[in-house]
């Protein structure tokens, strides 16, 4: 898993290898413009110690990520996606603390709203997998991601109500 990020767009200006986790690249860079995934899947955030906006890149290049995300901030760290190979499972419930209605899922929703009669999710399980989920329909908006665990609230998230979740799957490699 690779990641080399770029001070300036269009991959110019002084550049930083990253092979996983990074709280703040502040020591290594000013700014971060562009970047280079040559493998793996990231989940970037415009603040340091994975704090702020998260956004979700997959092999390729970014030239200028910053408008074509609508970013306001760039890059200042970054979260390595494992990459999980098996079944994907997760709980939704519709209130805090795995209270109110709850569907199992185990594969992509792209409106909870239609699937489910789910107005939005509050708390979540992870069992199995890597998932996005999304305050959006049709996996648009604000997103954030879940690996395994439970999620008793999603207050501390900026009270985001998720309406779509999608698994990371192992093609996005």
């Amino acid at each position: 898993m690779k990641v080399t990020f770029f001070e300036d767009r269009n991959f110019q200006g002084r550049s930083y290898d990253c092979m996983g986790d990074s709280g703040d690249f502040s020591s290594y860079m000013n700014r971060c413009h562009s970047c280079r995934v040559e493998s793996g899947c990231w989940m970037m955030y415009d603040h340091p110690n994975y704090m702020g906006n998260q956004y979700f890149f997959k092999r390729g290049e970014y030239a200028d990520y910053m408008s074509m995300f609508g970013m306001n901030n760039c890059i200042r760290s970054c979260r390595m996606i494992p990459m999980h190979r098996g079944s994907y499972r997760m709980r939704i419930y519709e209130r805090e603390n795995f209270m109110g209605q709850m569907h199992e899922m185990m594969d992509d929703c792209d409106n909870i709203m239609d699937r489910y009669r789910m107005s939005h999710c509050q708390s979540c399980h992870v069992m199995d997998g890597h998932w996005l989920m999304y305050d959006q329909p049709n996996y648009r908006g604000k997103m954030s991601y879940f690996r395994p665990g439970e999620y008793r609230s999603f207050n501390n998230m900026g009270g985001m109500r998720f309406m779509s979740m999608r698994r990371i799957m192992d093609s996005m490699y």
